[in-house]
Protein backbone atom coordinates (compact mmCIF):
# COMPACT_ATOMS: atom_id res chain seq x y z
CA UNK A 1 0.00 0.00 0.00
CA UNK A 2 1.14 3.54 -0.75
CA UNK A 3 1.10 6.49 1.61
CA UNK A 4 -2.17 8.28 0.87
CA UNK A 5 -0.21 11.47 0.16
CA UNK A 6 1.56 9.74 -2.75
CA UNK A 7 -1.51 8.30 -4.47
CA UNK A 8 -2.25 11.13 -6.92
CA UNK A 9 1.41 11.39 -7.95
CA UNK A 10 1.52 7.62 -8.45
CA UNK A 11 -1.59 7.84 -10.64
CA UNK A 12 -0.01 10.50 -12.87
CA UNK A 13 3.26 8.57 -13.10
CA UNK A 14 1.46 5.40 -14.22
CA UNK A 15 -0.91 7.08 -16.67
CA UNK A 16 -0.26 6.06 -20.29
CA UNK A 17 -2.22 6.01 -23.53
CA UNK A 18 -3.45 2.87 -25.26
CA UNK A 19 -0.81 3.09 -27.99
CA UNK A 20 1.94 2.96 -25.35
CA UNK A 21 0.27 -0.14 -23.87
CA UNK A 22 0.12 -1.80 -27.28
CA UNK A 23 3.80 -0.98 -27.73
CA UNK A 24 4.65 -3.08 -24.67
CA UNK A 25 3.61 -6.23 -26.53
CA UNK A 26 6.40 -8.38 -27.93
CA UNK A 27 6.34 -11.60 -29.94
CA UNK A 28 5.38 -14.80 -28.08
CA UNK A 29 3.78 -12.93 -25.18
CA UNK A 30 0.72 -14.25 -23.34
CA UNK A 31 -1.92 -11.58 -22.77
CA UNK A 32 -5.13 -11.76 -20.73
CA UNK A 33 -7.84 -9.34 -21.81
CA UNK A 34 -10.13 -9.81 -18.81
CA UNK A 35 -13.44 -11.39 -17.88
CA UNK A 36 -16.97 -10.61 -19.05
CA UNK A 37 -17.83 -6.91 -18.97
CA UNK A 38 -14.35 -6.12 -17.62
CA UNK A 39 -12.73 -7.11 -20.93
CA UNK A 40 -10.17 -4.70 -22.36
CA UNK A 41 -11.41 -2.12 -24.86
CA UNK A 42 -8.74 0.60 -25.14
CA UNK A 43 -5.65 -1.61 -25.34
CA UNK A 44 -7.47 -4.11 -27.55
CA UNK A 45 -8.24 -1.38 -30.10
CA UNK A 46 -4.68 -0.05 -30.03
CA UNK A 47 -3.12 -3.50 -30.34
CA UNK A 48 -5.47 -4.31 -33.21
CA UNK A 49 -4.33 -1.17 -35.00
CA UNK A 50 -0.69 -2.04 -34.38
CA UNK A 51 -1.18 -5.56 -35.76
CA UNK A 52 -2.60 -4.13 -38.98
CA UNK A 53 0.69 -2.32 -39.68
CA UNK A 54 3.36 -4.28 -37.79
CA UNK A 55 4.43 -7.41 -39.62
CA UNK A 56 7.03 -8.35 -37.01
CA UNK A 57 4.78 -9.50 -34.13
CA UNK A 58 4.34 -13.27 -34.02
CA UNK A 59 3.19 -16.00 -31.67
CA UNK A 60 0.86 -14.00 -29.42
CA UNK A 61 -1.55 -15.87 -27.15
CA UNK A 62 -4.59 -13.80 -26.14
CA UNK A 63 -6.95 -15.14 -23.51
CA UNK A 64 -10.31 -13.97 -22.19
CA UNK A 65 -13.32 -15.38 -20.33
CA UNK A 66 -16.94 -14.96 -21.41
CA UNK A 67 -16.12 -11.80 -23.33
CA UNK A 68 -19.34 -9.75 -23.02
CA UNK A 69 -18.70 -7.13 -25.69
CA UNK A 70 -20.56 -5.06 -28.26
CA UNK A 71 -18.28 -6.34 -31.04
CA UNK A 72 -15.36 -8.63 -31.81
CA UNK A 73 -11.92 -8.08 -30.32
CA UNK A 74 -10.12 -5.55 -32.53
CA UNK A 75 -7.01 -7.71 -32.21
CA UNK A 76 -8.95 -10.59 -33.71
CA UNK A 77 -10.33 -8.48 -36.56
CA UNK A 78 -6.76 -7.48 -37.37
CA UNK A 79 -5.47 -11.05 -37.28
CA UNK A 80 -8.53 -13.09 -38.36
CA UNK A 81 -7.39 -16.68 -39.00
CA UNK A 82 -3.65 -15.98 -39.08
CA UNK A 83 -2.65 -18.20 -36.16
CA UNK A 84 1.03 -17.43 -36.74
CA UNK A 85 0.41 -13.89 -35.50
CA UNK A 86 -2.02 -14.55 -32.64
CA UNK A 87 -4.13 -17.35 -31.19
CA UNK A 88 -7.18 -16.74 -29.01
CA UNK A 89 -8.30 -18.74 -25.98
CA UNK A 90 -11.29 -18.64 -23.65
CA UNK A 91 -12.23 -20.66 -20.57
CA UNK A 92 -15.92 -19.97 -21.19
CA UNK A 93 -17.13 -19.30 -24.71
CA UNK A 94 -19.44 -16.41 -25.53
CA UNK A 95 -21.07 -15.79 -28.91
CA UNK A 96 -17.99 -13.77 -29.87
CA UNK A 97 -15.70 -16.68 -29.03
CA UNK A 98 -17.87 -19.05 -31.10
CA UNK A 99 -17.64 -16.73 -34.09
CA UNK A 100 -13.85 -16.69 -33.78
CA UNK A 101 -13.82 -20.49 -33.37
CA UNK A 102 -15.89 -20.89 -36.55
CA UNK A 103 -13.23 -18.88 -38.38
CA UNK A 104 -10.55 -21.22 -37.05
CA UNK A 105 -8.79 -19.12 -34.43
CA UNK A 106 -10.26 -19.67 -30.97
CA UNK A 107 -9.75 -22.57 -28.57
CA UNK A 108 -11.43 -23.53 -25.32
CA UNK A 109 -9.57 -23.89 -22.01
CA UNK A 110 -11.48 -26.47 -19.89
CA UNK A 111 -11.81 -25.47 -16.23
CA UNK A 112 -13.74 -25.93 -13.04
CA UNK A 113 -14.66 -22.32 -12.35
CA UNK A 114 -14.13 -22.69 -8.59
CA UNK A 115 -10.53 -23.77 -9.20
CA UNK A 116 -9.59 -21.41 -12.01
CA UNK A 117 -7.61 -18.90 -9.96
CA UNK A 118 -5.37 -21.82 -8.90
CA UNK A 119 -4.49 -22.66 -12.52
CA UNK A 120 -2.62 -19.43 -13.16
CA UNK A 121 0.95 -19.75 -11.98
CA UNK A 122 1.13 -23.53 -12.32
CA UNK A 123 4.41 -24.38 -14.05
CA UNK A 124 4.66 -21.78 -16.87
CA UNK A 125 0.98 -20.83 -16.83
CA UNK A 126 1.36 -17.09 -16.32
CA UNK A 127 0.61 -13.94 -18.35
CA UNK A 128 3.07 -11.32 -19.54
CA UNK A 129 0.34 -8.67 -19.55
CA UNK A 130 -3.21 -8.51 -18.25
CA UNK A 131 -5.49 -5.60 -19.07
CA UNK A 132 -8.96 -5.09 -17.57
CA UNK A 133 -11.58 -2.35 -17.31
CA UNK A 134 -12.19 -0.94 -13.82
CA UNK A 135 -14.04 1.89 -12.07
CA UNK A 136 -12.26 5.24 -11.49
CA UNK A 137 -9.83 5.25 -8.57
CA UNK A 138 -11.19 6.18 -5.14
CA UNK A 139 -9.38 8.47 -2.69
CA UNK A 140 -7.59 5.49 -1.13
CA UNK A 141 -6.05 4.37 -4.42
CA UNK A 142 -8.45 1.48 -5.10
CA UNK A 143 -9.96 0.57 -8.47
CA UNK A 144 -13.22 -1.38 -8.11
CA UNK A 145 -13.71 -4.28 -10.53
CA UNK A 146 -17.35 -3.42 -11.23
CA UNK A 147 -19.75 -6.31 -12.07
CA UNK A 148 -16.97 -8.91 -12.36
CA UNK A 149 -14.96 -10.52 -9.56
CA UNK A 150 -14.57 -14.14 -10.70
CA UNK A 151 -10.86 -15.11 -10.79
CA UNK A 152 -9.50 -11.61 -11.52
CA UNK A 153 -7.15 -11.65 -8.53
CA UNK A 154 -5.71 -14.98 -9.69
CA UNK A 155 -5.04 -13.52 -13.13
CA UNK A 156 -3.53 -10.35 -11.66
CA UNK A 157 -1.27 -12.22 -9.22
CA UNK A 158 0.17 -14.23 -12.08
CA UNK A 159 0.70 -11.39 -14.56
CA UNK A 160 4.06 -9.68 -14.95
CA UNK A 161 2.47 -6.40 -16.05
CA UNK A 162 -0.97 -5.23 -14.87
CA UNK A 163 -2.82 -2.55 -16.83
CA UNK A 164 -6.19 -1.08 -15.86
CA UNK A 165 -8.53 0.85 -18.16
CA UNK A 166 -10.75 3.47 -16.50
CA UNK A 167 -14.45 3.30 -17.36
CA UNK A 168 -16.52 5.97 -15.63
CA UNK A 169 -19.74 4.10 -16.48
CA UNK A 170 -18.73 0.98 -14.56
CA UNK A 171 -20.98 0.33 -11.54
CA UNK A 172 -19.19 0.06 -8.19
CA UNK A 173 -19.69 -3.46 -6.87
CA UNK A 174 -19.05 -3.68 -3.13
CA UNK A 175 -17.84 -6.91 -1.61
CA UNK A 176 -14.82 -9.05 -0.86
CA UNK A 177 -11.60 -8.75 -2.91
CA UNK A 178 -13.58 -6.64 -5.37
CA UNK A 179 -10.83 -4.12 -6.14
CA UNK A 180 -7.15 -3.67 -6.93
CA UNK A 181 -4.92 -1.04 -5.32
CA UNK A 182 -2.77 1.31 -7.37
CA UNK A 183 0.31 -0.18 -5.69
CA UNK A 184 -0.41 -3.42 -7.59
CA UNK A 185 -0.98 -1.68 -10.94
CA UNK A 186 1.81 -0.99 -13.44
CA UNK A 187 -0.07 1.24 -15.87
CA UNK A 188 -3.37 3.14 -16.15
CA UNK A 189 -5.25 4.04 -19.35
CA UNK A 190 -8.05 6.58 -19.55
CA UNK A 191 -10.53 6.51 -22.42
CA UNK A 192 -14.02 7.32 -23.66
CA UNK A 193 -15.84 5.07 -21.13
CA UNK A 194 -18.09 2.95 -23.38
CA UNK A 195 -21.44 1.74 -22.08
CA UNK A 196 -21.27 -1.54 -20.16
CA UNK A 197 -22.57 -4.31 -22.39
CA UNK A 198 -25.99 -5.58 -21.31
CA UNK A 199 -27.52 -9.03 -21.70
CA UNK A 200 -31.11 -9.09 -22.91
CA UNK A 201 -33.69 -11.29 -21.22
CA UNK A 202 -35.47 -13.53 -23.71
CA UNK A 203 -39.16 -14.12 -23.19
CA UNK A 204 -39.81 -17.60 -21.72
CA UNK A 205 -41.36 -20.20 -23.99
CA UNK A 206 -44.23 -22.52 -23.10
CA UNK A 207 -41.64 -25.20 -22.33
CA UNK A 208 -39.70 -22.84 -20.07
CA UNK A 209 -42.84 -22.07 -18.09
CA UNK A 210 -43.73 -25.76 -17.67
CA UNK A 211 -40.20 -26.59 -16.50
CA UNK A 212 -40.28 -23.66 -14.08
CA UNK A 213 -43.58 -24.90 -12.64
CA UNK A 214 -42.09 -28.34 -11.94
CA UNK A 215 -39.13 -26.73 -10.17
CA UNK A 216 -41.09 -24.17 -8.16
CA UNK A 217 -43.36 -26.84 -6.68
CA UNK A 218 -40.26 -28.46 -5.12
CA UNK A 219 -38.97 -25.23 -3.53
CA UNK A 220 -39.75 -24.29 0.06
CA UNK A 221 -39.71 -21.05 2.03
CA UNK A 222 -36.27 -19.91 3.24
CA UNK A 223 -34.45 -21.40 0.24
CA UNK A 224 -31.18 -19.98 -1.08
CA UNK A 225 -31.16 -19.68 -4.86
CA UNK A 226 -28.53 -20.15 -7.53
CA UNK A 227 -30.00 -19.39 -10.94
CA UNK A 228 -28.02 -19.74 -14.14
CA UNK A 229 -28.20 -17.65 -17.29
CA UNK A 230 -31.03 -17.67 -19.83
CA UNK A 231 -34.79 -17.46 -20.17
CA UNK A 232 -35.50 -20.52 -18.01
CA UNK A 233 -33.68 -19.51 -14.79
CA UNK A 234 -35.14 -16.01 -15.12
CA UNK A 235 -38.56 -17.61 -15.53
CA UNK A 236 -38.04 -19.59 -12.31
CA UNK A 237 -37.05 -16.42 -10.46
CA UNK A 238 -39.98 -14.42 -11.77
CA UNK A 239 -42.40 -17.25 -10.97
CA UNK A 240 -41.07 -17.35 -7.40
CA UNK A 241 -41.52 -13.57 -7.18
CA UNK A 242 -45.21 -14.04 -8.04
CA UNK A 243 -45.72 -17.08 -5.77
CA UNK A 244 -46.80 -17.34 -2.13
CA UNK A 245 -43.31 -18.52 -1.16
CA UNK A 246 -41.10 -16.11 0.79
CA UNK A 247 -37.80 -15.36 2.52
CA UNK A 248 -35.43 -16.34 -0.27
CA UNK A 249 -31.68 -15.76 -0.20
CA UNK A 250 -29.12 -15.49 -2.99
CA UNK A 251 -25.74 -17.18 -3.33
CA UNK A 252 -25.01 -17.42 -7.03
CA UNK A 253 -22.25 -17.52 -9.58
CA UNK A 254 -24.09 -15.10 -11.86
CA UNK A 255 -26.34 -12.31 -10.61
CA UNK A 256 -29.19 -11.88 -13.10
CA UNK A 257 -32.29 -9.71 -13.30
CA UNK A 258 -34.46 -12.33 -11.59
CA UNK A 259 -32.77 -11.60 -8.24
CA UNK A 260 -33.50 -7.90 -8.58
CA UNK A 261 -37.14 -8.73 -9.35
CA UNK A 262 -37.33 -10.98 -6.28
CA UNK A 263 -35.87 -8.21 -4.15
CA UNK A 264 -38.36 -5.61 -5.34
CA UNK A 265 -41.19 -8.12 -4.81
CA UNK A 266 -40.14 -8.34 -1.14
CA UNK A 267 -39.21 -12.01 -1.49
CA UNK A 268 -35.41 -11.74 -1.19
CA UNK A 269 -34.76 -11.26 2.53
CA UNK A 270 -31.34 -12.99 2.62
CA UNK A 271 -31.88 -14.76 5.96
CA UNK A 272 -29.67 -17.69 4.93
CA UNK A 273 -27.45 -19.54 7.39
CA UNK A 274 -24.25 -18.02 5.94
CA UNK A 275 -23.48 -14.45 4.80
CA UNK A 276 -26.79 -13.35 6.27
CA UNK A 277 -28.23 -10.18 4.78
CA UNK A 278 -26.07 -10.33 1.64
CA UNK A 279 -26.75 -11.17 -2.00
CA UNK A 280 -23.52 -13.04 -2.78
CA UNK A 281 -22.34 -13.43 -6.38
CA UNK A 282 -19.13 -13.60 -8.39
CA UNK A 283 -20.22 -11.72 -11.52
CA UNK A 284 -23.30 -9.83 -12.67
CA UNK A 285 -24.75 -9.77 -16.17
CA UNK A 286 -28.07 -8.44 -17.33
CA UNK A 287 -29.95 -5.22 -17.95
CA UNK A 288 -28.88 -1.63 -17.31
CA UNK A 289 -31.33 -1.72 -14.38
CA UNK A 290 -29.41 -4.64 -12.86
CA UNK A 291 -26.12 -2.73 -13.05
CA UNK A 292 -27.83 0.25 -11.41
CA UNK A 293 -29.11 -2.09 -8.67
CA UNK A 294 -25.59 -3.38 -8.00
CA UNK A 295 -23.99 0.09 -8.04
CA UNK A 296 -22.73 0.99 -4.55
CA UNK A 297 -25.38 -1.28 -3.00
CA UNK A 298 -24.16 -2.68 0.35
CA UNK A 299 -26.52 -5.68 0.25
CA UNK A 300 -24.88 -6.91 -2.97
CA UNK A 301 -21.63 -8.72 -2.17
CA UNK A 302 -19.23 -9.41 -5.03
CA UNK A 303 -16.81 -12.20 -4.06
CA UNK A 304 -14.12 -14.32 -5.75
CA UNK A 305 -15.31 -17.44 -7.54
CA UNK A 306 -13.00 -19.49 -5.30
CA UNK A 307 -15.40 -18.60 -2.46
CA UNK A 308 -18.77 -18.38 -4.21
CA UNK A 309 -18.40 -21.70 -6.06
CA UNK A 310 -16.63 -23.56 -3.25
CA UNK A 311 -18.57 -26.79 -2.67
CA UNK A 312 -17.96 -26.61 1.09
CA UNK A 313 -19.39 -23.07 1.19
CA UNK A 314 -22.45 -24.01 -0.87
CA UNK A 315 -23.16 -27.12 1.19
CA UNK A 316 -22.91 -25.07 4.40
CA UNK A 317 -26.03 -23.10 3.38
CA UNK A 318 -29.31 -24.82 4.29
CA UNK A 319 -32.11 -25.31 1.74
CA UNK A 320 -29.84 -24.58 -1.20
CA UNK A 321 -31.53 -24.66 -4.63
CA UNK A 322 -29.41 -24.80 -7.80
CA UNK A 323 -31.04 -24.36 -11.23
CA UNK A 324 -28.99 -24.76 -14.42
CA UNK A 325 -29.66 -25.57 -18.04
CA UNK A 326 -28.02 -28.06 -20.36
CA UNK A 327 -27.76 -28.97 -24.04
CA UNK A 328 -28.37 -32.71 -23.85
CA UNK A 329 -28.87 -35.73 -21.58
CA UNK A 330 -28.42 -39.44 -22.17
CA UNK A 331 -30.07 -42.48 -20.62
CA UNK A 332 -27.21 -42.97 -18.17
CA UNK A 333 -27.95 -39.51 -16.76
CA UNK A 334 -24.83 -37.89 -18.19
CA UNK A 335 -25.28 -34.17 -18.85
CA UNK A 336 -23.70 -32.10 -21.61
CA UNK A 337 -23.95 -28.35 -21.12
CA UNK A 338 -21.12 -27.01 -23.25
CA UNK A 339 -20.96 -28.57 -26.71
CA UNK A 340 -23.11 -29.77 -29.57
CA UNK A 341 -21.13 -32.72 -30.79
CA UNK A 342 -17.65 -31.44 -31.59
CA UNK A 343 -18.74 -27.78 -31.69
CA UNK A 344 -17.95 -26.00 -28.44
CA UNK A 345 -20.67 -23.66 -27.15
CA UNK A 346 -19.90 -22.41 -23.62
CA UNK A 347 -18.05 -24.03 -20.71
CA UNK A 348 -18.36 -26.02 -17.50
CA UNK A 349 -18.68 -22.87 -15.43
CA UNK A 350 -20.03 -23.65 -11.97
CA UNK A 351 -22.64 -26.25 -12.89
CA UNK A 352 -20.75 -29.17 -11.35
CA UNK A 353 -19.73 -27.12 -8.29
CA UNK A 354 -23.34 -26.18 -7.56
CA UNK A 355 -24.77 -29.63 -8.38
CA UNK A 356 -22.46 -31.19 -5.78
CA UNK A 357 -22.79 -28.41 -3.21
CA UNK A 358 -26.59 -28.11 -3.39
CA UNK A 359 -27.13 -31.84 -2.89
CA UNK A 360 -24.88 -31.83 0.19
CA UNK A 361 -26.76 -28.86 1.65
CA UNK A 362 -29.37 -29.65 4.32
CA UNK A 363 -32.66 -29.99 2.40
CA UNK A 364 -30.83 -28.85 -0.75
CA UNK A 365 -31.77 -29.72 -4.33
CA UNK A 366 -30.00 -29.41 -7.67
CA UNK A 367 -32.02 -29.13 -10.90
CA UNK A 368 -30.58 -29.53 -14.40
CA UNK A 369 -33.08 -28.60 -17.08
CA UNK A 370 -33.63 -28.84 -20.81
CA UNK A 371 -36.43 -28.79 -23.34
CA UNK A 372 -37.22 -32.33 -24.45
CA UNK A 373 -36.59 -31.47 -28.13
CA UNK A 374 -35.17 -28.84 -30.41
CA UNK A 375 -36.27 -27.87 -33.91
CA UNK A 376 -33.58 -28.13 -36.59
CA UNK A 377 -33.05 -25.65 -39.44
CA UNK A 378 -34.89 -27.96 -41.85
CA UNK A 379 -37.94 -28.02 -39.56
CA UNK A 380 -37.41 -31.53 -38.21
CA UNK A 381 -37.47 -32.15 -34.48
CA UNK A 382 -34.62 -33.80 -32.56
CA UNK A 383 -34.79 -35.28 -29.08
CA UNK A 384 -32.41 -33.71 -26.57
CA UNK A 385 -32.61 -36.92 -24.55
CA UNK A 386 -30.31 -39.37 -26.30
CA UNK A 387 -29.51 -43.05 -25.70
CA UNK A 388 -25.88 -41.90 -25.51
CA UNK A 389 -24.61 -38.36 -25.85
CA UNK A 390 -23.68 -37.66 -29.49
CA UNK A 391 -20.08 -38.27 -30.54
CA UNK A 392 -17.89 -35.36 -29.47
CA UNK A 393 -20.21 -34.21 -26.68
CA UNK A 394 -18.49 -33.09 -23.48
CA UNK A 395 -19.78 -34.53 -20.19
CA UNK A 396 -20.21 -31.46 -17.99
CA UNK A 397 -21.93 -33.14 -15.04
CA UNK A 398 -21.33 -36.88 -14.62
CA UNK A 399 -24.27 -39.16 -13.90
CA UNK A 400 -23.10 -39.61 -10.31
CA UNK A 401 -23.56 -35.88 -9.60
CA UNK A 402 -27.04 -35.40 -11.11
CA UNK A 403 -29.93 -34.90 -8.67
CA UNK A 404 -33.07 -33.76 -10.53
CA UNK A 405 -33.46 -33.71 -14.31
CA UNK A 406 -36.34 -31.57 -15.58
CA UNK A 407 -38.08 -31.13 -18.94
CA UNK A 408 -41.52 -29.78 -19.79
CA UNK A 409 -42.80 -33.33 -19.13
CA UNK A 410 -41.70 -33.58 -15.52
CA UNK A 411 -38.93 -33.66 -12.92
CA UNK A 412 -37.19 -36.89 -11.92
CA UNK A 413 -34.76 -37.63 -9.09
CA UNK A 414 -31.84 -39.82 -10.18
CA UNK A 415 -30.00 -40.09 -6.87
CA UNK A 416 -29.70 -43.67 -5.66
CA UNK A 417 -31.32 -45.12 -8.80
CA UNK A 418 -30.00 -48.12 -10.73
CA UNK A 419 -29.15 -47.86 -14.42
CA UNK A 420 -32.50 -49.31 -15.52
CA UNK A 421 -34.41 -47.15 -13.04
CA UNK A 422 -32.59 -44.11 -14.39
CA UNK A 423 -33.43 -45.06 -17.97
CA UNK A 424 -37.07 -45.49 -17.00
CA UNK A 425 -37.18 -42.13 -15.21
CA UNK A 426 -35.40 -40.24 -17.97
CA UNK A 427 -37.57 -41.72 -20.73
CA UNK A 428 -40.64 -40.67 -18.74
CA UNK A 429 -39.70 -36.99 -19.26
CA UNK A 430 -38.72 -37.36 -22.93
CA UNK A 431 -41.03 -36.11 -25.67
CA UNK A 432 -43.74 -38.77 -26.29
CA UNK A 433 -42.78 -39.03 -29.97
CA UNK A 434 -39.34 -40.37 -29.03
CA UNK A 435 -40.08 -42.62 -26.06
CA UNK A 436 -40.53 -45.92 -27.93
CA UNK A 437 -37.29 -45.36 -29.83
CA UNK A 438 -35.48 -44.60 -26.57
CA UNK A 439 -36.88 -47.80 -25.02
CA UNK A 440 -35.57 -49.85 -27.95
CA UNK A 441 -32.13 -48.28 -27.54
CA UNK A 442 -32.22 -48.83 -23.77
CA UNK A 443 -32.93 -52.53 -24.40
CA UNK A 444 -29.86 -52.73 -26.68
CA UNK A 445 -27.81 -51.03 -23.97
CA UNK A 446 -28.96 -53.54 -21.35
CA UNK A 447 -30.57 -50.90 -19.15
CA UNK A 448 -34.25 -51.67 -19.78
CA UNK A 449 -36.22 -54.39 -17.99
CA UNK A 450 -39.48 -55.90 -19.13
CA UNK A 451 -40.90 -54.96 -15.74
CA UNK A 452 -40.15 -51.27 -16.33
CA UNK A 453 -43.19 -49.03 -16.19
CA UNK A 454 -44.71 -47.88 -19.46
CA UNK A 455 -47.88 -46.15 -18.36
CA UNK A 456 -46.45 -42.77 -19.33
CA UNK A 457 -46.21 -43.78 -23.01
Amino acid sequence: MLNIKDIQKEYKDKLIDADFAAGLVKSNMRIHFGVGTDSSVYMDKALGERLRHDNMLRGLEIQSETAIRHDDFETYKAVMDNVDVARFYSSHFSSRDRQMMDRGNSWHVPILFSEESLYWGLEDNYFDICCIQVCPMDKYGNFNFGPINADLHGIIRNSKTVIVEINEKMPIALGYESHINIADVNYIIEGDSPDICTISNKAPTFEDKRIAEFIVEKIRNDSTLQLGIGALPNCVGNMLAESDLRDFSAHTEMLVDAYMNLYYAGKLTSLKSRDKGLIVYTFAGGSKELYDFVDDNPICCSAPVSYVNDISVISDIDNFISVNGCIGIDLYGQVCSESIGYRHISGTGGQLDFALGAFRSKNGKSFICTHSTRTMKDGTRESLIHPLLPVGSVVTTPRTAVHYLVTEYGAVNLKGKSTWQRAEQIISIAHPDFREELIREAEKMGIWRNTSKREYL
